[in-house]
């Protein structure tokens, strides 16, 4: 049975009004861009508001961070101060999450991305959030791994310290309560 991606009435309201005072208290992030034009986009997409609502349930305070003139979508980032607490303690993706044996994790990034509709930042993208201000000074995230990398059974994070994003790697099958993974949704 497929799950219907659509925000009710009674909420949706409700969430335009988190997302649209985030735009207005956040101009930083997405100068030049009007907030009537992201929710008409919004609104003319709600499988894309139902992947923002789960962005926001699960504590990533998406926010938009830019315009693609090319496509015509506005890209919204997970914008919290700290890796999303609702997606932490996950391995990278559904292999490694095979592959224990014991102590596995609730999810996987990878997975849990997938079902909200959202994808893992890239390194680039990670780096470019930080442009923003400053996320993961206590925490650190997930971010898309290269296949080499993933097919050697590794996978990569980043956080900020020392005003310095780091790039590390760990076994894919790793999990910490202080990781998890940021998206990105294009509406």
């Amino acid at each position: 049975m497929a799950i219907k991606k659509e925000v009710p009435q009674e909420h949706r309201e409700e969430l335009l009004k988190i997302l649209k005072g985030r735009f207005e208290k956040n101009r930083n992030r997405h100068e030049g861009l009007e907030w009537n034009k992201v929710q008409a986009k919004l609104e003319a997409n709600p499988d894309k508001l139902w992947s923002l609502d789960k962005m926001e349930e699960t504590g990533g305070e998406p926010d938009v961070v830019g315009y693609d003139k090319n496509t015509d979508e506005y890209i919204f980032y997970d914008c919290s101060a700290e890796s999303p607490k609702g997606r932490r303690s996950l391995c990278y993706d559904r292999a490694a999450l095979d592959s224990r044996k014991e102590f596995k994790p609730e999810n996987s990034a990878l997975d849990a991305a997938a079902s909200m509709g959202i994808e893992l930042l890239t390194e680039d993208e990670y780096r470019e959030l930080q442009n923003f201000g400053k996320f993961d000074s206590k925490t650190s995230s997930w971010v898309k791994t290269p296949a080499d990398i993933r097919k050697l059974g590794g996978a990569v994070f980043c956080d900020f310290r020392y005003d310095t994003v780091f790039l590390y790697h760990n076994g894919a099958e790793s999990y910490y309560a202080a990781r998890g993974f940021r998206g990105s949704l294009r509406v």
